[in-house]
């Protein structure tokens, strides 16, 4: 900017230079008001070491939305380009790219990821009725890596640039001779780690249903969210694998000139867009299915009746993620198949919709003569049907290869993942952390600033996407930063206009938790049961335990919850109270964050005594881990009779509310028994 000052590099070095500062003067502010309030020790013992998957979850949930804020920022000023881009516009067409790539990059690994690990983190154990996952430790180091990626993309902002070669980091575009900057280095070491934890979460999850599940609760009794986390755990130990070699073999490429995919010495960059999108087609379902489990559970908590059709939903989930592994080649179409390979993954790539259409079908008779009750969960979740069936439609139409080799290439295809992605994942972790809020704190959210974020999700969302649709549908190229036909400008402005209401919707979802915290004695529901749950996340105390049950459940048939109130044996004392054997917490998921970290970007910016010292540090930390002995406590029969007589006492001093009173100060977490519940199969 200083080197070359033009109108262009003035602008976007203005702006480069503008979001720097924001970003290392937030640093600052929090790193001040954490000492000011003599907090470190608590963050410390409280939060950064623990291995409570409960707080491990809300940690993951936090990092998804300080990476969404900063998404959707770079969103809106990709649109403001593009609306005003006739011509020309004001960001430099290196700029943009840096944007699409780190807003890609953080959507979908720093913000999607995050969300639904520290979902199916915080809820999958409750509802399976067992205290931790089966490895909290590397439950932490899984944390921890996940969060030192993501501090390579805030990192990039201040020091070097951002790749140029979106969030999917193709080759050739990526390699050393097109791009030697630090750019692809970022991204490659960012995604590496964030691919490692989420393998690590994966096999974690999987290993905790399969043999941490209460006594009782067979496959075919857990709830249809932990289904859903299990088919997700399964696809995450078996696609990252392929993300991870290719992001070492581009690494490769780039330190050593092994030329895996270059276009010259036998390399071929198709083989790196065949092992990317072996990873990419089964993410999209990663990121779709815990969605799919959390409307599951909403649309049957608020409309009072009995999940229908259990059984097909079960099927149709485990369809949806085998299917997953056979549609990958859609992703390029264009790229020189034969029409009879094409002709094979389209037809694999419709067959999806099949089973999707079963749960939409089920949802919509679980709420069919039930007692539907408008809630923020049920709005994301009423919007997320309709507008996931318009996106499975146009999936529909680019699972033709001939069609798709038309659109391919346009903002048509831009608006159809966004179609797919927004309302099904965001829309569905969003209900997620409106629904499970009161387990985690204690207290419920403010339902009229949610209110007002749901809606502004839906209706910003389909001003900032359907418009692309037409444009797509044009001809406008996807990455394009100008253009130079007035036509499509009109709905460019729509689109920034959508765009904006994104961005209300974002802040009042800050409104929201602010609001919230500040009425929380008047939103407590301390009894545990706030919304007339069925599943047994909703017979404890809120906030949970530590140890989540003062006696581990029997389970005797779906909904135990239900069933225990509906005998009146829901809030009972247990003939015998035992010691409880927990976790101690753990620095190692820490250590390996910075020690990641540091290695990470000792790697990017080739300082090898950096490198050879994060090894060690890594070495050092896993080693120790080893020899410690003192892992575990004890909370004594007593304590945990005392915290749970003293829940009994609040229960029993709440007053039970039916569901016209829910989202009132009345509603202190007891259910009144209004509930109805309806045969589903």
């Amino acid at each position: 900017m200083i080197e070359h000052p033009t109108h262009e590099t003035i602008v976007n070095g203005t702006i480069t230079t503008a979001a720097a500062g924001l970003e290392v003067l937030a640093a600052i502010v929090v790193i001040a008001l954490v000492t000011r309030a003599g907090k470190w020790r608590y963050l410390w013992s409280e939060w950064l070491t623990s291995v409570d998957h409960k707080r491990i979850g809300i940690m993951y949930i936090a990092l998804s939305f300080v990476m969404m804020s900063r998404a959707l920022i770079e969103a809106a000023l990709m649109r403001t380009q593009q609306a005003f881009g006739l011509g020309g516009g004001f960001l430099s067409p290196e700029h943009f790219g840096e944007l699409f790539s780190t807003h890609g990059t953080i959507m979908i690994f720093f913000m999607a990821m995050p969300f639904l690990t520290g979902v199916i983190n915080f809820a999958m154990p409750l509802q399976i009725g067992t205290r931790d996952v089966s490895f909290p430790v590397m439950n932490s180091v899984s944390l921890g890596l996940t969060t030192a990626g993501a501090m390579m993309i805030v990192i990039s902002l201040a020091l070097g640039k951002f790749s140029t070669g979106g969030w999917s980091g193709y080759p050739p575009f990526t390699e050393a001779a097109f791009n030697a900057g630090v750019g692809p280095d970022y991204w490659i070491w960012a995604v590496t780690l964030s691919s490692l934890g989420t393998m690590m979460s994966g096999i974690n999850f999987a290993v905790t249903i399969y043999k941490r599940r209460a006594p009782g609760m067979t496959f075919m009794r857990m709830p249809l969210f932990t289904w859903t986390a299990l088919c997700t755990a399964i696809l995450m130990i078996f696609a990252m694998p392929p993300l991870t070699v290719a992001t070492a073999m581009l690494a490769l490429d780039r330190y050593l000139d092994f030329h895996f995919f270059t276009n010259g010495s036998g390399g071929n960059m198709m083989n790196y867009a065949n092992l990317f999108w072996l990873f990419g087609h089964p993410e999209v379902y990663i990121l779709i299915l815990p969605a799919f489990g959390v409307y599951s559970e909403i649309f049957s908590t608020f409309s009072g009746k009995l999940l229908y059709g259990y059984t097909s939903l079960v099927l149709a989930t485990m369809a949806i993620a085998v299917i997953s592994f056979a549609v990958w080649l859609h992703h390029f179409f264009t790229m020189g198949q034969n029409a009879s390979v094409n002709a094979a993954f389209g037809i694999a790539t419709m067959l999806v919709g099949i089973p999707t259409g079963v749960k939409i079908y089920d949802w919509i008779l679980t709420m069919f003569r039930g007692r539907v009750r408008f809630t923020v969960p049920i709005v994301y979740g009423l919007g997320f049907m309709m507008l996931f069936v318009l996106g499975g439609l146009s999936g529909i139409l680019l699972a033709n290869p001939t069609l798709d080799y038309q659109v391919h290439n346009t903002l048509f295809l831009v608006a159809h993942f966004h179609n797919m992605l927004i309302p099904g994942l965001l829309f569905g972790m969003l209900a997620a952390y409106h629904y499970w809020f009161p387990k985690a704190f204690g207290f419920r959210l403010d339902e009229r600033w949610g209110m007002i974020s749901a809606v502004s999700w839906i209706v910003g969302f389909m001003l900032a996407f359907f418009p692309l649709y037409v444009i797509g549908a044009m001809g406008f190229p996807r990455r394009t930063v100008a253009y130079f036909d007035p036509v499509y400008r009109p709905w460019m402005l729509i689109a920034l206009a959508g765009a904006a209401v994104v961005l209300v919707a974002l802040a009042s979802l800050f409104v929201q938790l602010f609001v919230s915290i500040r009425r929380r004695e008047a939103l407590a529901v301390p009894a545990g049961d706030p919304w007339d749950g069925s599943n047994l996340e909703w017979a404890i105390a809120a906030p949970a335990p530590e140890y989540n049950f003062s006696v581990i459940p029997d389970v005797s048939d779906r909904n135990p919850f239900m069933i225990a109130k509906q005998k009146g044996d829901a809030y009972q004392t247990p003939a015998e109270f035992q010691d409880i054997t927990m976790p101690k917490n753990s620095p190692l998921g820490m250590a390996l964050a910075v020690a990641g970290g540091a290695l990470a970007f000792g790697l990017v910016w080739h300082i090898w005594w950096l490198v050879a010292l994060s090894c060690l540090g890594v070495l050092v930390a896993i080693v120790g881990q080893g020899f410690a002995r003192d892992c575990e406590k004890v909370i004594p029969a007593a304590e945990v009779r005392r915290q749970h007589e003293a829940w009994l006492r609040t229960v029993a001093a709440s007053r039970a509310v039916p569901r016209d009173l829910e989202g009132e100060p009345a509603n202190t977490g007891l259910a009144a028994r209004d509930r109805f519940s309806q045969a589903a199969e």
